[in-house]
């Protein structure tokens, strides 16, 4: 939870807490839980505030991309009684890109800072869907606030999913207007187990790469998940190393 990340499209992790509650299927096989050695590492269902590395941002001086949270919900409820710390630490490193992902998008609009308007081109905000039946939550996302960036994490991907609702090319569109990013990724974990992976298939990535680039969003493949690169016969055993898939699914873009 450090200064240095291993994820593809972020340079840096800050936790201001550990533990999370879940929230529906996505949160099946949380990598937080997993990792939580069954709860002798940490109690992956008690949020508590970090203390080593909560003002981490603090002490980093070049200009980063800061994936905020990873080990918790910036948003959970259990942190209201600090949040306003964080978003302190926020204000006063501009030279900073905070990029913030949230199961809980109806929460934002109450719990943004009152200096809002003077962050909000540095802060990007997302939401996490694995399946059609939790896009519900980016409309949550969109519709009360405005940040610089909205972004989707389509991670862990088990299901396909249609971001114009069904074939509603209107609704697609006007989704395109709305959002800037749009990252997907299969599930890694066991192949077998309290924590197996669930299947990623390779047509699912490849209509998401479409649909987003027929609404004009950037799209980056983190990875292709655990089941397929077993079943692609991959040397990485999460499918993250691009230079492993097929060339159509090797697409890694920014938001402009």
């Amino acid at each position: 939870m450090g200064s240095k990340s291993t994820i593809e499209w972020t340079d840096a992790t800050w936790n201001i807490a550990v533990g999370c509650t879940k929230v529906d299927a996505d949160c099946k096989n949380c990598y937080m839980y997993r990792d939580s050695y069954n709860g002798t590492r940490y109690e992956p269902a008690t949020v508590r505030r970090t203390t080593s590395v909560f003002n981490m941002p603090l002490k980093l001086k070049e200009p980063s991309r800061i994936f905020t949270s990873s080990l918790t919900d910036f948003f959970h409820p259990a942190i209201d009684a600090y949040r306003h710390e964080a978003w302190d630490i926020i204000r006063r490193r501009p030279q900073h890109t905070f990029q913030i992902l949230t199961k809980r998008p109806e929460r934002i609009s109450e719990h943004l800072p009152s200096y809002w308007d003077e962050i909000r081109e540095r802060v990007w905000l997302g939401t996490s869907i694995g399946h059609q039946g939790a896009l519900h939550r980016f409309t949550d996302l969109v519709l009360p606030i405005c940040p610089g960036i909205k972004f989707l994490s389509l991670e862990p991907l088990h299901g396909p999913i249609d971001l114009a609702l069904n074939g509603e090319a209107d609704y697609g569109h006007r989704l395109g207007a709305l959002l800037d990013w749009v990252i997907i990724g299969g599930e890694s974990g066991h192949i077998q187990g309290k924590y197996a992976a669930r299947p990623c298939k390779p047509e699912w990535i490849e209509d998401l790469i479409r649909q987003a680039h027929e609404y004009g969003i950037p799209v980056f493949v983190k990875q292709l998940g655990s089941v397929l690169a077993r079943e692609m016969r991959l040397k990485d055993p999460h499918g993250r190393n691009m230079s492993e898939w097929p060339e159509e699914l090797r697409i890694r873009e920014f938001p402009a």
